[in-house]
């Protein structure tokens, strides 16, 4: 950003939004990892805004920890919204720009365009405006016959003429803060809903001729807001695309972008790959040479170079796969290190284990790590390297496997394994011949 002057920030984000048809306030519905609200905090804080203030509920305001936050006691609409962050804002800021809560495809870019059109145009408040393909319910903008912003109407004040209008208001905005703070308090509700308008703020700038401009997006979609379900999915596959597009461009090779949802602070090295249907969630972390899906979910893993992972595998939190290992077909694995070149392959649930390098892990594997006799919390398994273990073992912890060590199948290891050894704990076969036929051979 340029400019010498002090800029700080408002987030609106006090309403129900009752469309969304949810308990949950709209603006704390979640959109690929983050709440609708955190995408628009992400674009404002790439301007190094401050002070950015959140204007919340009584019933949501302490769930910004570490940010300054007002309550809206009732909701009153945006001009009251606004006005009751002014106790945090004044003589913090020369300019104030006012973000709607529920725009989570508002890009940092689009916010610096405004921002320089607002100062370029010395105008004492600046409109982000755009024009949809669907006006639905937006305020029109109306422009005098300079092209000056006069007016911006709401839909269910709109006389036909306006509503005819195809450019509408986004609801964010840049005020210069010695000009936005004697509007508001002008402002009254002479409306159909009762509410003070920050759009009436706009009519009083214009009324007293101060220069009002307006900012036209280049790319309508990233001023739109989220009010109902069918939307919050559109903006969904909207960020979807875009996080997937920075991906490949990159140099990741994403098999099909539009089955692959990957979460904002998931990192992709170059030359790994994305199957289809793969959901990449958290602070997972992918190295080069990895191959990830199809069908995989890894939430909060880290996995290493030229690894395998899946189809149909679950990759918990705190999971750490080492160079060259694989996690195969309906593997679960949480909170537990695989290492170099070892395999857990199919049809396993390893938690709360080590997997040493090299280590063969057979079929049906299980790693029962809550034993509720020995207290709270989860006991670990040890599992050295180069082991073999048979199929369908369980290992009932905390227990420690030796360094080159085999287990028989079906066994059951509730004791630590020597290096070396061999393993057996199950009951001896017996087999009762003739006993189908029953006692009288029929």
């Amino acid at each position: 950003m340029t400019g010498s002057n002090r800029l700080g920030a408002v987030v609106m984000a006090a309403g129900l939004g009752t469309r969304m048809k949810s308990a949950l306030p709209k603006h704390l519905h979640p959109i690929l990892g983050r709440r609708i609200v955190d995408w628009v905090l992400a674009a404002a804080h790439e301007l190094d805004i401050e002070p950015l203030v959140i204007v919340a509920s009584l019933s949501t305001a302490e769930l910004f920890p570490g940010l300054e936050v007002t309550v809206q006691e009732r909701p009153l609409g945006t001009g009251d919204a606004v006005r009751s962050a002014r106790t945090l804002l004044e003589d913090r800021a020369d300019e104030i720009l006012v973000l709607s809560g529920d725009t989570p495809l508002l890009t940092s870019a689009l916010l610096s365009e405004l921002v320089e059109t607002h100062r370029r145009e010395q105008a004492a408040a600046t409109v982000l405006s755009f024009c949809p393909e669907d006006v639905r319910s937006y305020g029109r903008v109306l422009r005098d016959e300079k092209d000056r912003v006069s007016a911006i109407v709401e839909a269910v004040d709109a006389s036909p003429e306006e509503l005819a209008v195809r450019e509408v208001n986004s609801s964010i905005y840049v005020f210069r803060a010695e000009k936005l703070w004697p509007a508001l308090e002008q402002l009254e509700p002479a409306n159909a809903q009762g509410e003070l308008y920050l759009t009436d703020a706009i009519r009083f700038l214009v009324s007293q001729n101060e220069p009002v401009s307006a900012c036209i997006a280049d790319d309508p979609v990233e001023a739109e807001g989220v009010n109902t379900r069918t939307e919050m999915a559109a903006a969904a596959a909207i960020l979807r695309d875009r996080i997937n597009k920075a991906h490949m461009l990159a140099g990741v090779s994403i098999v099909d972008p539009v089955s692959t949802w990957i979460e904002p602070c998931v990192e992709l090295e170059p030359d790994s790959t994305v199957h289809p249907f793969c959901v990449l969630k958290g602070q997972t972390r992918v190295r080069s040479g990895a191959e990830i899906g199809p069908h995989v979910v890894a939430a909060d893993a880290e996995i290493g170079e030229n690894v395998t992972v899946g189809p149909f595998c679950y990759l918990r939190p705190g999971t750490v796969l080492g160079t060259g290992a694989k996690a195969g077909t309906f593997v679960e694995i949480k909170n537990s290190q695989v290492g170099e070149g070892a395999k857990v392959p199919h049809l396993s649930y390893i938690g709360d284990s080590e997997v040493g390098a090299g280590t063969n892990v057979a079929a049906g594997a299980i790693t029962a790590n809550y034993r509720p006799e020995l207290g709270p919390g989860k006991q670990k398994t040890k599992i050295g390297r180069n082991v073999r273990t048979g199929v369908h073992n369980s290992f009932v912890p905390p227990v420690e496997i030796g360094d080159d060590s085999v287990i028989a199948a079906g066994s059951v290891i509730t004791d630590d394994v020597p290096p070396g050894a061999l393993a057996i704990a199950r009951s001896r076969q017996l087999n009762k011949e003739g006993y189908a036929r029953g006692p009288d051979g029929d």
